[in-house]
């Protein structure tokens, strides 16, 4: 059943436990983590990242994964990650996104408060969950512009009480796109944020957070982690055995055959990492 990110925030916040959101970029890792939560009775989130969005248009996106999302058995939400470009997150809103993440990181805080508000007024009146950053989340590749800024608590109120986000992304030592290598949370600021602020919280850069830490958070105000790199490493590492046990094998639906499963286990240890 297709939700947006609120419906799914409440619950986990409640009950202490926190939802995957799983960046995927085609069918088969979207099927195979829809897969994992139904057979774990979980609620699951579909990202689809920048790089992803400037791959494919935004409407054929959904009509590869909204089907999906609506003939599921459990919950899942279908969410526009890190996005810097208010039209886009506006288009994306009208395309079918039951949530998205307008990312002003960059930005001044007075700026970044101003284009959240943007968003969420257009969101609101469809019923899409809106996600706003405060601090910085740097990336370990790929994107060298980003700063490295830890969540100021006080600048952190203020996007809560002037844009009215449903959710905020925190950094506090969390890094992108982590491979084989993990970081240290800082402790102190995520629990002062946490004690400050009356929100669900959304950490990102998982895959390079150490699992005692992630469910240290979990068990916190965190009700949002965003996962890509480990479910990418699985596929990449899936694909490259399946061709070599055989190289005349090049049939995609029987290369996909072999890989949706494993990609499937791999959004289910993070699934059960996170308490559902």
């Amino acid at each position: 059943m297709l939700v947006n990110l609120s419906d799914l925030m409440q619950p986990a916040m409640k009950h202490g436990y926190a939802v995957p959101c799983f960046n995927v970029f085609g069918y088969e890792d979207a099927l195979a983590v829809v897969s994992a939560a139904e057979a774990r009775n979980a609620s699951v989130i579909l990202a689809v990242n920048l790089d992803m969005t400037l791959f494919m248009p935004l409407d054929h996106i959904i009509g590869m994964l909204k089907p999906l999302a609506l003939s599921a058995k459990v919950p899942v939400c279908l969410h526009l990650d890190h996005n810097y470009d208010i039209p886009t997150v506006l288009r994306a809103i009208d395309a079918g996104f039951t949530s998205v993440m307008y990312d002003g990181s960059q930005l001044p805080i007075e700026q970044n408060i101003e284009g959240v508000r943007q968003v969420v007024a257009h969101a609101k009146n469809v019923g899409v969950s809106v996600e706003a950053e405060v601090g910085s989340v740097p990336y370990a590749s790929g994107r060298d512009h980003i700063k490295s800024e830890l969540t100021d608590i006080n600048e952190a109120m203020m996007m809560l009480q002037q844009a009215k986000p449903d959710v905020l992304a925190v950094s506090v030592g969390n890094v992108h796109r982590l491979e084989n290598t993990f970081v240290d949370i800082d402790f102190t600021r995520f629990e002062e944020l946490q004690a400050a602020l009356d929100v669900p919280l959304v950490i990102h850069g998982t895959s390079g957070v150490k699992t005692h830490d992630i469910q240290k958070l979990a068990k916190g105000n965190v009700c949002k982690f965003n996962i890509g790199t480990c479910l990418r490493q699985r596929f990449g590492k899936s694909l490259r055995h399946t061709l070599a046990t055989d190289p005349n094998l090049f049939d995609r639906l029987t290369i996909m055959k072999t890989i949706i499963p494993e990609v499937s286990q791999e959004a289910d240890n993070m699934i059960d990492l996170l308490g559902q």
